[in-house]
C-alpha cells in the first residue's frame, strides 16, 4: 500500500531535523546518510526516495532555519510581528546569548556551518547565502532612514555570527563569555542602541 502525501512529508521532515542536529554538532563530512537515517528511526533505503545527494539534504537543513520557530532569551519565544527596530535589539540578545551558546544541536547554521559551506556545491552555498541575507535584511529594517542601513545591518550579522563562532572555539568560559559581551556590546552600538533599551525591548 503507498504512503500517502503526509506521511512522506513527516519522514522528510523528520531526516532534515536529524541531519540539522548531526550537521551542526559535527559538520558535514562527519556525518553519513546512515547516521541520519538512523537517528531519524529509518534505514538508509529510504533516504534515496527523498533526496538525490547529501548535498541536497545538507541545503535543505540549512533553508529549515528560515522556518524553525526562534527561542529568545531565557527561552521565551520571539514575536517576530514586533517593531523592527525591537526586533533587532532582541534578535542580538538572543543570538549571543548563553541558551543559545549551549544549544549546539538546535542553532543557527550560520555559527555551526560556514567552513563547510565554503567548500558545498552550489545548492549549499545557496541556501547558506538565503539564511544570511535573511538576517542581514532584518537588522537593515531596523535602520530604517540611514544612509548606510545595510553596512551596518552586515555589520551587527557578522558580530552576531563571528561572536558566536569564536567563543565557541575557545575552552576558556570567561573568554568565551567575553567574546560573546564584546560582540553584543559592538552589535547594539552600531545599531544605536543599548543594554538598556535591549532590556526593555524584551518587556
Amino acid at each position: 500500500m503507498p504512503y500517502t502525501v503526509e506521511h512522506k512529508a513527516e519522514t522528510r521532515t523528520r531526516i532534515v531535523t536529524s541531519a540539522r542536529r548531526l550537521f551542526n554538532r559535527r559538520g558535514f563530512s562527519e556525518v553519513s546518510i546512515d547516521e541520519i537515517m538512523a537517528s531519524a528511526g529509518l534505514t538508509r533505503g529510504g533516504f534515496y526516495n527523498h533526496f538525490k545527494t547529501k548535498d541536497e539534504l545538507y541545503a535543505e537543513a540549512i533553508s529549515l532555519t528560515l522556518e524553525c520557530e526562534k527561542a529568545g532569551p531565557e527561552g521565551s519565544k520571539i514575536d517576530f510581528t514586533l517593531p523592527p527596530e525591537r526586533l533587532a535589539q532582541i534578535i542580538i540578545s538572543a543570538y549571543l546569548s548563553d541558551q543559545h551558546f549551549k544549544d549546539v544541536e538546535d542553532s543557527c547554521p550560520l555559527i555551526a556551518l560556514p567552513s563547510d559551506t565554503s567548500r558545498g556545491g552550489p545548492p549549499v552555498r545557496q541556501a547558506y547565502q538565503q539564511v544570511l541575507e535573511a538576517m542581514i535584511g532584518l537588522f537593515q529594517a531596523s535602520q530604517t532612514g540611514e544612509a548606510d542601513a545595510r553596512q551596518k545591518a552586515i555589520a551587527i550579522a557578522t558580530m552576531c555570527i563571528g561572536g558566536m563562532v569564536l567563543a565557541r572555539a575557545v575552552d576558556d568560559v570567561q573568554l568565551s563569555e567575553e567574546i560573546r559581551d564584546v560582540a553584543r556590546g559592538t552589535a547594539l552600538e552600531t545599531g544605536g542602541w543599548s543594554e538598556t533599551q535591549v532590556v526593555a525591548a524584551a518587556e
